[in-house]
């Protein structure tokens, strides 16, 4: 496999899974992997993953999960193609597509109701004042540069079957307005976690599931605590891991 300037193989502990990476542009975080043990696709679920960068929450996903086909939307033309060799790497060719295009143009793209189900890390910051580059690869993976929250949503709605599950990794300050856009969206949450860095530290992030028509019924699943101790894994952080 070619890889370019500065990018290396990572391995992802799935299946025998790699995946391609560039140091100086982005790496995928701990929030995407989270995201990939927290969702639930079904057997045979057409899946779509919205800004999908690397490709690593498809790529994941089809070691995880049942699911029949994969497809993650990249805006970044640097980012689908290192995406879509990581596919090639993998030989996942036939049930991962990785797409060149815009999360605000999705449901045009792909049509509406076409998925069961839809993933989706956000851009986290909604202020991009003091950006020095907001083309930059990093500053549009972290801050409402090219979408924003409303986006994701709106397309995730449209591009749902009825009954089809949204699932979404961000911040706890912004849990009011995710729920309030959800439901403007019939996107009803289901089910949600919190993540937090250690027990006694508040909460850095929080996973979200929703179903498109659902019923208003929310469980919260027992808070997620990352370190035991400083710099070491608690037992499920491995397991989400795979090591």
């Amino acid at each position: 496999m070619e890889l370019r300037e500065n990018e290396r193989i990572d391995e992802l502990h799935r299946c025998g899974y790699r995946i391609i990476q560039n140091t100086k542009k982005f790496c995928f975080g701990m929030d995407a992997v989270l995201l990939t043990g927290f969702v639930s696709v079904k057997p045979q679920a057409r899946v779509m993953d919205l800004g999908t960068g690397t490709g690593v929450i498809p790529i994941l996903l089809e070691a995880k999960t049942g699911g029949s086909h994969f497809t993650g939307l990249e805006i970044q033309s640097e980012m689908a193609d290192m995406a879509r060799r990581s596919v090639e790497l993998n030989h996942l060719e036939k049930k991962i597509d990785i797409v060149e295009g815009d999360i605000r143009e999705a449901s045009k793209i792909f049509g509406r109701a076409s998925f069961d189900v839809v993933t989706c890390n956000p851009p986290y910051m909604e202020n991009q004042h003091g950006l020095k580059n907001p083309g930059d690869e990093k500053a549009i993976a972290r801050h409402e540069v090219l979408c924003t929250l409303e986006d994701v949503l709106r397309e995730a709605a449209a591009l749902l079957r009825e009954g089809g599950v949204f699932c979404m990794v961000h911040r706890p300050r912004r849990l009011a307005e995710i729920i309030t856009r959800m439901a403007e969206r019939r996107l009803e949450p289901k089910r949600m976690r919190l993540i937090h860095p250690m027990a006694d530290r508040e909460a850095n992030m929080v996973l979200i599931e929703a179903v498109k028509g659902g019923g208003r019924q929310l469980r919260v699943d027992p808070p997620l605590i990352v370190y035991r101790e400083p710099g070491v894994y608690n037992r499920e952080i491995h397991e989400i891991y795979g090591y």
